[in-house]
Parts: structure tokens; sequence; C-alpha cells
């Protein structure tokens, strides 16, 4: 009887196949429904417009489907910064649509419960998602290129040394330096961070999305960013699509120190505190030699009596920190979701969006919505922030 031997890999060899296919197939499903859903909510439907405003509206939404995966390439794959800035409008732009084109159809639906017949009822249902979605389009423009507002938060330490009580610490983080020339807005981030006159200022990762060289300008203002006690860095993510070492390196050209899987110590008022940092989550994979978060190196050679800050990209480092007896953890990431209601799928992938929680009997995390935007220059119900904590002694 003859035997059928499975061809060692073959297995592996079809999975590889299916990957790029099961990815090209959920990528084209997200884009059509993204574009799908706000062209049949405001040009088709029931709304019974003239054949030309059909034609037109089918034209716009087909062109900028078509444009917006090539801009994305473009802009994020190749670097080039003009396809990124349209092509990074596109989303915002259709994501805000979206939502509310689905609004919009639920307003149809009710609509309909009412006895109000079409055209009357779709029409109603598409001038409110168009009218809605434009002005909260403007306002969430203005909302991501405006100075972030000062968002001051009091977080009580048990440890702290009375010594330190009413330490100030200025959280920035999620500046994504960018395609769009942003040079101004980080001098106005500047003279807002040193007005609060902190004893330390911390940048939590994710500083630009490019190159050193790319960015350089846009990053100069942080050379004037006073501090009474240190100026300290982590990476985020982004760091790792650019280049990792190079922000490292810049920012200490800067006269920031980089905390990569290290700790400093400041003293105010005869009490000390422990401040350290580790890489971004994904810096292992990054392929860098010596990147990673490695919490007992950056807490290595610390007096364990002492309280401990500590600078994390992400939210999700919180385990870590409370397996290494952390009291704060500092992080961003989130973006407080950005444009509402991505927030909720921000919380599926992270334990908190935003402010500060409690993780175990003793560590507490402060989670910043971000001082600038990634890709679509938008916020909508997501303000950015420059954020001033307050360390308080005792229970």
């Amino acid at each position: 009887m003859a035997t059928t031997e499975a061809v060692p890999g073959a297995a592996v060899r079809r999975r590889s196949l299916l990957r790029p296919l099961v990815f090209a197939a959920t990528i084209t499903l997200v884009l059509a429904l993204l574009f799908g859903v706000p062209w049949w909510s405001l040009v088709m439907a029931g709304n019974q417009w003239p054949g030309v405003v059909q034609v037109l509206g089918t034209v716009v939404f087909g062109l900028a489907l078509v444009v917006f995966p090539v801009t994305m390439f473009l802009g994020h794959g190749r670097g080039v910064d003009w396809a990124a800035r349209t092509g990074d409008t596109i989303l915002g732009a259709v994501w805000i649509l979206f939502v509310w084109a689905l609004a919009g159809d639920l307003l149809r639906l009710a609509l309909l419960a009412g006895g109000v017949d079409d055209p009357v009822r779709s029409r109603v249902a598409a001038a409110s998602t168009a009218v809605v979605a434009l002005g909260l389009g403007i306002w969430g423009y203005r909302e991501a290129m405006r100075i972030p507002r000062v968002r001051r938060v009091e977080v009580r330490i048990p440890r702290l040394g009375a010594g330190l009580d009413g330490l100030r610490v200025v959280l920035l983080t999620d500046t994504h330096y960018g395609p769009i020339d942003r040079a101004a807005w980080s001098r106005g981030v500047t003279e807002v961070v040193n007005r609060l006159d902190a004893d330390i200022v911390a940048h939590t990762g994710d500083i630009a999305d490019g190159t050193v060289a790319q960015r350089t300008g846009q990053a100069a203002p942080l050379a004037d960013v006073r501090a009474r006690l240190a100026r300290v860095y982590v990476t985020g993510n982004h760091e790792y699509f650019g280049e990792a070492d190079g922000w490292l390196g810049h920012m200490r050209t800067l006269g920031w120190e980089p905390l990569h899987n290290r700790h400093l110590v400041v003293e105010r008022g005869g009490d000390r505190l422990v401040v350290a940092g580790v890489d971004d989550r994904t810096a292992a994979g990054s392929g860098l030699e010596g990147h990673r978060a490695d919490h007992a190196l950056a807490l290595d050679g610390a007096d364990p009596q002492l309280p401990v800050l500590l600078l994390a990209h992400q939210p999700k480092q919180i385990d870590a920190a409370v397996t290494h007896g952390v009291d704060l953890q500092l992080s961003g990431h989130t973006h407080g979701g950005q444009i509402w209601p991505f927030h909720y799928l921000v919380r599926v992938d992270q334990p908190v969006v935003q402010g500060l929680t409690r993780h175990g009997a003793r560590t507490q995390l402060f989670t910043s919505r971000g001082t600038g935007f990634w890709g679509p220059p938008f916020r909508v119900f997501a303000p950015s922030e420059i954020t001033e904590l307050t360390l308080r002694a005792g229970e």
C-alpha cells in the first residue's frame, strides 16, 4: 500500500503565500468600507440627486480611493513629504466622513420611523452628515495645529521625600515632527514649557517621523527647553521606523539626557528621586543592537529605597514597571485616540487611553494624550496637551 509523506516545509510555504493574500484582502475591505460608506450615504442611497451630482460625487470618491494608497506608500514608505501630507489628510477626512455617515444612517432610520419619505429623508441625513463632518474637520484641524494647552495633574507618591514635595515634572510626548513643517509650533511649545519653570522636563518618545536630517529644524527649539534638575528622553516606536540611534545622539547634542535603559538621580531638599527610562517595547524587533525595553538594566545600581519615576513610551509597558517597583510611569503613544471614536480601538491594544491610573499596590501610570499628532492633521474630542505633573509626598 502506497503511503504519502508530507513534504517538509510545505505547510509553512502555504501559510507564507496566504499571508499577503489575507493582508491584501483585509486592506481592500477596509478601504471599501471607509470610502464606500460615505459615498453611498452622501451621493447615492435614496437621495435622488441629479445625475451630474451623482457622477461628480462618484468621481471625487473614486479619485480619493485611488490617490490615497499611492500617496501613503510614497509618503510613509519612500519619505516623500508632499505625498505624506496628501495621504494623511485624505485618511483623516475620510475617517471623519465614515463615522458621521454611519450616524447619518441612524438619522435616516429615525426619519423613516417618523414617516418621512425619500428623497427628503436621505437628503436630510446626507446634509446633516456633510455639515457635521465639515465642521468637525475644520475644528479638528485647528485643534491639531494649535499650541497645546497645559494640563495640570497632582500625583501623590507615598515614598517621595519631603524635600521633593511639590516637584514639577513637565511631560512632552508624541511631538511627531513630520511632513508638515511645524518649526514655529515647536518654538511655541518650548515657550510654554519654559514659562512653567519645571524641575524636570521629560519627552517620552515619538519625537519625529523621519530622520534627524529631515527634521532638524523642527526639533531645534528643544535645545532651548529649560529645567532646574534634568531634561530626559526615551525612544518611542516611531524612532524605530527612522533612526533611533540618530535621535538618541541628536537629543544628547541638544542637551537632553537620553535614558536608553538607564537612570539618573536628582536631588532637592536633601531627598532623592530615581529618574529612569526604557526603550519602547518594539525596540527588540528593530534589529538594532542593544535596543530593547530592559527595566532591570535601567534600574541597575539604583537604591531600592528611593522612589522611581519611569519614562516608558507605551502604557502597555506598565506590567514590567509594577514588577520592578516603579512608583510612577509616564507614557504617551495613544494620542487619546486623536480622532473620535478611534480611542475605542486604541483601548483594545493598550490598558489605558489617557489620564492617571493605579496599577498594583505601589505603581501609578500617567498617560498623556500627546503634544503633537501623527498623520492626519486632525484632533477630534482628543485635545493635545503639555502636562505639568506636581509630585506630592505622603499618603
